[in-house]
């Protein structure tokens, strides 16, 4: 049996690396600069963000640390996303 704090530590891994890596990449689509730039600065990093909170997530003190360290970064990149997803970038 799997202890339920690794279960909660896989799943901020999967699901909230992946959600963060996608905010990142729309949220440099706001970034003052060509958008195929900011496209694949965005994709390129959201590589990089995406294994960063995966290393975070299992480095942390336990899994509710890990689950705030993820929605801190998140709640930072929400308004940009915000901004590009009601169309005001570009």
């Amino acid at each position: 049996m799997i202890p339920i704090s690794i279960v909660m530590r896989i799943l901020a891994a999967l699901v909230g690396g992946y959600a963060l890596a996608a905010l990142f990449s729309v949220a440099t689509l706001a970034l003052p600069m060509r958008p195929a730039e900011a496209a694949l600065l965005g994709m390129t990093g959201s590589f990089l963000l995406y294994t960063g909170a995966v290393i975070w997530v299992f480095a942390s003190r336990s899994a509710c640390y890990a689950w705030l360290g993820l929605c801190a970064v998140a709640l930072a990149l929400l308004p940009p996303a915000v901004w590009v997803w009601m169309g005001e970038a570009a």
